[in-house]
């Protein structure tokens, strides 16, 4: 993969061989369960995260619809707010992320049955469950805590440094996600 600066491409690439043989170019590549794509943007890992997300929602819906609202409010915490690599989403466009919420509460309006219309707020509050944002927000402060804690050099230096991208994000995220959440 070739990682594009901006909009700059390099429009030559010489062929790269690995045991005499040559390793094939690509644009995405998924490492560790994430996306990974040559322009550094996280919306295809976020599409990613969008659609598993409305294949374990309706699964449940389909399989669980005689269950007990808080067994399918269980089922809902357990399958559909482990967004596997949220926390690492630093470059992404609000449509895509707008999509996943969209996705996030109609996965949780059909499995409890309640009608389009309803209150997103209002349904996870009466639910005691996290609505998208909140989610978000704890795991990417969960993600935060790991890397502080861990004692891996390299770590400690994306952690701690005040100019750190990654923290600059986090911090970021967190402050718009609450005026998001406040005005909505």
């Amino acid at each position: 993969m070739v990682f594009k600066a901006g909009n700059k491409c390099p429009t030559y690439v010489p062929p790269i061989l690995l045991n005499g043989q040559g390793l094939k170019r690509v644009t995405t590549f998924k490492y560790l369960g994430h996306l990974v794509t040559e322009d550094l943007r996280d919306d295809a890992d976020i599409e990613r995260e969008r659609r598993a997300l409305a294949m374990r929602a309706n699964m449940i819906a389909r399989r669980f619809h005689r269950c007990t609202v808080q067994v399918k409010i269980t089922l809902f915490r357990a399958y559909c707010t482990s967004l596997y690599t949220c926390s690492l989403w630093t470059r992404y466009t609000q449509r895509s992320l707008n999509a996943l919420r969209v996705q996030y509460n109609d996965a949780f309006r059909v499995l409890l049955r309640l009608p389009r219309y309803c209150s997103a707020s209002g349904m996870f509050a009466d639910a005691s469950v996290d609505g998208f944002y909140a989610m978000l927000r704890k795991r990417c402060a969960a993600m935060l805590g790991r890397v502080r804690d861990s004692r891996h050099s390299l770590l400690a230096i994306v952690a701690n440094r005040w100019d750190s991208g990654l923290l600059k994000h986090w911090s970021s995220m967190h402050v718009s996600l609450n005026n998001k959440f406040n005005l909505m």
